[in-house]
């Protein structure tokens, strides 16, 4: 017999779990040469596309002045630009660069490359239900959008 969850308790393991697999895999991150908040509104600009400094502060949930100084060193070190919005001259968006893309399309792969490590500790059938679940999570998120 199946033990029956709430949605309570099954989010809370789901959390924990969440959380200490992205600690672990937020080990490589040095290997980017990027600070995290860097990383993090790079990110952003990567998988998100271009955001006025106000969206990137909201998505961050840090204060417009943080990411003033976040946005920045992003574009004095060459991983993103400035540029005029062509509908409203007044607005300026942050966009990715080449070398933003790249930075973070490495990163990535070698988090991904170390949560499969751990994930290779696990059964075959294991692995399957991972993937399910993380499906059943997307799919729930989306509904939200």
């Amino acid at each position: 017999m199946v033990k029956q969850l709430s949605s309570v308790e099954a989010a809370d393991r789901f959390h924990s779990a969440a959380i200490h697999a992205l600690r672990h895999v937020r080990r490589e991150d040095p290997a980017t040469g990027v600070s995290p908040a860097q990383l993090s509104a790079l990110s952003v600009l990567v998988f998100g596309g271009p955001r006025t400094l106000g969206e990137l502060a909201a998505a961050e949930q840090v204060r417009p002045a943080t990411m003033t100084r976040i946005a920045q060193a992003l574009v004095e070190d060459g991983y993103a630009t400035r540029k005029r919005d062509p509908d409203d001259g007044r607005v300026v968006r942050l966009t990715a660069t080449a070398k933003g893309r790249r930075v973070m399309r490495q990163g990535r792969e070698r988090r991904v490359a170390n949560l499969a490590r751990l994930l290779g500790r696990l059964s075959a059938d294991e692995i399957a239900q991972v993937h399910d679940a993380a499906e059943m999570v997307e799919r729930a998120l989306a509904q939200e959008l």
